[in-house]
């Protein structure tokens, strides 16, 4: 069973350098994006999102692996410093 790691970030134009540097660690840890930016509609409630960005891991714990590795660790203070955000983890099917 997959589980999905969702990023809802409001970026700052440092962002493009984390995300270069980001892509090969995520690979590394077994995940696949399936959306990164692009454009998005509120079909229904009020949730305010900005960019939305989603990636797909074999399970739950392979995704936390990636967050809290040391391989991370200095990416995500970056990410940290030039967004803002929510992180997700929800159960695939």
């Amino acid at each position: 069973m997959g589980s999905n790691l969702i990023y809802d970030v409001d970026v700052s134009r440092l962002y493009g350098e984390f995300v270069d540097r980001v892509n090969p660690i995520v690979e590394d840890f077994g995940g696949k994006y399936l959306a990164r930016g692009g454009p998005h509609e509120i079909l229904e409630g009020n949730w305010e999102l900005t960019r939305v960005v989603l990636f797909e891991f074999h399970d739950r714990d392979a995704a936390r692996k990636l967050l809290t590795s040391d391989e991370y660790a200095h990416l995500k203070e970056r990410r940290q410093n030039c967004s803002t955000g929510n992180v997700v983890i929800v159960q695939g099917l």
